[in-house]
């Protein structure tokens, strides 16, 4: 996959531009659907989105917004990012084999036992990745795997909780790790220190309230929503500079690590936080459609072919029920782009090996046809695809394996 990316001048109209997906389907004209495409302008276009908003602070790209290797890759050899956020272990080992990545932090806790004894056998692959750790159970677990004398130090980083517990909301944010004040970060910051075998060298606080959760959505057209973000990303500003100050006073952190693409502006305004996570803008899915600070190309797109006229008004697709994880709703469900004026039917939505659809646009479509669909998520897509046919203007220059088309599923 190239890894010179040619700039467009800006995402403006990308997500409604005709040209955009005309020059999709005329690329990829000969290529029978269903079919998933990455557009290079588009990831270019949205890589340098990221390194603009995140303002010098360096980017730690999340693999399970992409699950496309050499993508990964061509991202990582651009300016501004450097290293890679794994959802597993076993991911995290194939990655540092395959793609001599040197830089891994698994951002989920594992308790992947075989993983942990290939980690223990290889120590370069030691060298390279950080396990994330949120209580004394996890290191609990890795010396029963094997004891410290019998493998590598562990490399692990100490994941802070970033949710915040409002008087008015309750809590908001995800369930994540239970260590959420300062002091509980630096105690557990000392059982770490105490124990023989571990090094401590990270701290992670993923502020999904703040990365997750569009500013424009919710009742009073977002107006809680955002008021929400601002009193979080304010108590969690101070709260966190106060826990890695406290850490740091136990162990040299070599890195801080913090946000998601949807808030890179209030992660890089926090000193204590050395680098950023983000993954989901490069692909741009529409879930990210209703943030107002940026606008993320559709890079990462699928088309799905029409096999049916069930009436003149109505055009069915082979398939379509790519659903993404997360709370169920309309939002979740893929959101069909191209030809314009097309909406799912109330009663049969997104399903496993049909999707009608509706609207002024259906009456055009013919058997034979393609629609162009938006997965709500970024990387599930490539839990769907075996490859994506790489487009540059109005010509494929390639096509690259998803994670599944390596053989390798690994949530």
């Amino acid at each position: 996959m190239p890894t010179a990316f040619v700039l467009p001048e800006s995402l403006a109209g990308w997500r409604t531009s005709a040209s955009h997906w005309e020059s999709l389907s005329a690329a990829t004209a000969s290529i029978d659907p269903p079919l998933a495409v990455l557009s290079l302008p588009a990831l270019a276009a949205n890589a340098r989105m990221l390194r603009e908003r995140a303002a010098g602070t360096r980017i730690r790209v999340a693999s399970k917004s992409l699950r496309v290797r050499s993508a990964l890759e061509s991202v990582l050899a651009q300016p501004g990012f450097e290293g890679v956020l794994a959802y597993t272990l076993a991911e995290a080992l194939w990655l540092s084999r395959t793609s001599g990545i040197d830089d891994i932090v698994v951002g989920y806790p594992t308790a992947d036992r075989a993983s942990l004894r290939a980690l223990f056998d290889d120590a370069d692959a030691s060298r390279r990745i950080t396990l994330m750790v949120d209580s004394v159970e996890h290191l609990d677990l890795v010396d029963a795997v094997a004891a410290p004398m019998n493998r590598p130090p562990v490399r692990v980083c100490l994941e802070l909780d970033a949710s915040w517990d409002s008087r008015l909301l309750g809590h908001v944010g995800t369930w994540r790790s239970p260590v959420h004040t300062v002091e509980q970060a630096r105690t557990l910051a000392e059982q770490i220190a105490r124990r023989p075998g571990f090094a401590l060298v990270g701290m992670m606080a993923y502020e999904g309230q703040l990365a997750g959760v569009a500013d424009d959505s919710g009742p009073a057209g977002g107006a809680v929503i955002r008021w929400m973000k601002r009193r979080s990303a304010a108590e969690l500003a101070e709260r966190r500079a106060l826990a890695v100050a406290a850490v740091r006073g136990v162990a040299e952190l070599e890195f801080v690590n913090g946000g998601g693409t949807g808030s890179l502006e209030t992660t890089t305004a926090d000193d204590s936080v050395t680098e950023v996570a983000a993954g989901s803008g490069l692909f741009g899915p529409h879930l990210f459609d209703h943030y107002r600070s940026f606008s993320p190309a559709p890079a990462a797109v699928f088309a799905l072919p029409v096999v049916r006229k069930p009436r003149p008004h109505l055009a069915t697709l082979l398939g379509g029920g790519w659903v993404a994880s997360g709370p169920p709703g309309a939002d979740r469900l893929p959101v069909a782009v191209w030809p314009e004026g097309l909406r799912m039917l109330p009663r049969e939505m997104a399903g496993e090996v049909q999707t009608p659809l509706a609207g002024p646009g259906a009456a055009a479509l013919a058997v034979g046809d393609r629609v162009w669909l938006r997965h709500a998520k970024a990387g599930e897509l490539a839990e769907h695809v075996n490859d994506f046919v790489l487009v540059d203007g109005a010509e494929v220059v390639g096509t690259v394996p998803s994670y599944r088309g390596e053989g390798m599923a690994f949530l």
